[in-house]
């Protein structure tokens, strides 16, 4: 009765009263007043009629609210779904959307927006299993948007933010957002900013859900979607950037790429691959947040086929480590031009010392010899070259692939840079940390006595020097925390068995300590009294120890 008398009786009141605020009061009363299932059997009449109503008519809220209905009436129950598709729910209403739209020419963009977002909303609530709805909802709002020039209006882009997080809500998985082939294409049309802010929702999300991507094809969707945070878009005003924002931004960017993983070697190296192409676009100031990343997911992979070279024979492997090593010399070798010489210097440190695990040595001498000449051509900063001398011998020290010759020139050359250091502390304490390159406390470390005496006795020659220029600049020669440094090393040393390192020699330099302290022009310093305090403690306590140590120690005059 409803179907065939009521309803088109009153619809054609309804039409024919021409004014438009009654057609909306009355329409919204026949939504409002009857019954979710009675919508549901008469759809095509009702929506028939929106398209004849006056063009004033604010027919958006109508229809947002006739699917906001059948969204809620579908969530109420499984059991009526099967009603929603026997009439093809879907169909007749983006059917009449579309009508409604095209009817109303001057609608402005806002009001087309929001009822694609109502109809995305719906289709989520009732279809969530059919991603082509979904798609066909995002493309017909692409027709839409292409029709107009620019979205300039604020609540015309809410809404497309809308539009666009409602997926990502839903599905809590961007894997599924990435197979909508319209949903780049929707946020195309979004400005600079905006782009942005959705950009680092779909961050956000793969965060917070602990999303893994895992193929190059997923990848390559990904940073189209995000490309406004990983290139400088067309007509983006450079300048204007805020610090913070955009620190923020790129570090989202890159604990994205640690998202971006597949067990599968082959795969993983694609990955990389697209990764780097994406992140070397993005001009000198994103690369020094993004690239740290991409090296340490290239390590990873390296560490995963640590130890299956060997196992293929005769097979052609795509990914080798010695292959993805050739790739990080090209990565670093893009950040050190841009210039970032000090990351560049520790990216090249990591991938030698990766390199040494992978028994390969001539890579990890060719990424030393890279860190050299980064340190000798691009860091001038004295605070910088300290840093960066240090990170050098420390990562040479647990070095173990060299061969003599190798390990030598690269000693070597640590050692001539320590001893030319602008200041005088700095170099006595490079050149005593270069004693550990002669002696390598493992078991088939190298131990050369000799060499490490050599060094100890260079460092206590430039701290000498050091008090001597401190006195006659200063008129005081400073504290003696230098020579109670090199003490601790002598001690470290003489514990370690070193046979060049006698209990004679610490006694020597333990007076000689003293001496400089009772000297007229020394400096009093509390720190330095209470290390040496201390250092004399630890030498008591092994000589009470008893036992070989406590014999060792004993030989120690105090």
């Amino acid at each position: 009765m409803y179907k065939e008398t009521v309803l088109p009786r009153v619809l054609e009141q309804v039409v024919n009263c021409k004014d438009d605020l009654s057609q909306y009061y009355l329409m919204d009363c026949i939504i409002q007043v009857f019954p979710d299932e009675y919508h549901l059997q008469t759809l095509e009449t009702l929506l028939g009629a929106c398209p004849q109503l006056q063009p004033t008519v604010d027919i958006k809220t109508v229809l947002s609210r006739l699917m906001d209905r059948l969204s809620n009436y579908a969530a109420s129950s499984a059991d009526v779904l099967p009603e929603f598709l026997q009439v093809e729910a879907f169909a007749k209403l983006s059917n009449a959307i579309g009508k409604v739209i095209e009817a109303q020419v001057d609608m402005p963009a806002v009001g087309a927006i929001t009822l694609y977002v109502s109809l995305l909303t719906f289709t989520l609530r009732v279809h969530p299993d059919r991603l082509d709805y979904v798609d066909l909802v995002l493309g017909a709002c692409v027709k839409k948007l292409s029709s107009i020039p620019k979205l300039d209006d604020s609540r015309a882009t809410k809404q497309v933010v809308a539009l666009l997080s409602a997926p990502l809500e839903k599905y809590n998985d961007i894997v599924t957002a990435l197979t909508l082939s319209n949903y780049p294409r929707v946020m195309d049309h979004l400005d600079n900013g905006t782009n942005k802010v959705m950009a680092m929702v779909i961050i956000q999300s793969i965060m917070k859900n602990n999303t893994c991507i895992s193929t190059v094809d997923k990848v390559e969707v990904l940073f189209e979607l995000i490309k406004g945070l990983i290139k400088d878009t067309d007509g983006a005003d450079v300048d204007e950037l805020d610090e913070e924002d955009f620190k923020d931004e790129q570090n989202a960017v890159a604990r994205l790429i640690h998202m971006l993983y597949n067990n599968e070697p082959e795969e993983m190296l694609k990955i990389i691959c697209t990764v780097r192409k994406h992140t070397m676009a993005g001009g000198p100031k994103r690369l020094p947040f993004t690239v740290p990343s991409l090296v340490f997911s290239a390590l990873r992979l390296i560490r995963q086929l640590q130890g299956q070279e060997g196992d293929i024979v005769g097979e052609e492997v795509p990914a080798t480590p010695k292959k993805i090593f050739q790739l990080l010399n090209q990565i670093i070798e893009d950040l050190s031009n841009v210039p970032s010489p000090e990351l560049a210097l520790r990216l090249s440190l990591q991938c030698a010392e990766a390199a040494n695990d992978c028994d390969l040595e001539h890579v990890a001498y060719e990424f030393f010899t890279q860190a050299f000449v980064l340190y000798e051509e691009e860091i001038a900063d004295s605070k910088a070259q300290v840093t960066a001398i240090h990170l050098i011998i420390g990562t040479l020290q647990r070095m173990n692939v060299f061969g003599v010759e190798n390990r030598d020139t690269l000693t070597h050359k640590a050692t001539g840079y320590s001893a030319r250091l602008l200041k005088k502390p700095d170099q006595c304490r490079a050149v005593y940390a270069c004693s550990h390159l002669f002696w390598v406390d493992d078991q088939d470390g190298i131990k050369d006595g000799e060499r490490v005496l050599l060094c100890l006795k260079r460092a206590l020659r430039i701290a000498n020097a050091a008090q001597q220029m401190a006195n006659v600049a200063r008129g005081s020669s400073g504290p003696v925390t230098l020579f109670v440094e090199i003490l601790n090393k002598y001690l470290y040393f003489f514990e370690k068995g070193n046979q060049q390192i006698t209990g004679a020699a610490i006694q020597g330099l333990i007076e000689l300590i003293n001496t400089e302290k009772q000297n007229d022009s020394a400096t009093p310093d509390s720190a330095s009294d209470a290390f040496l305090a201390s250092t004399m403690r630890y030498i008591q306590f092994q000589r009470q120890k008893g036992g070989i140590m406590g014999e060792k120690f004993e030989s120690i005059k105090l």
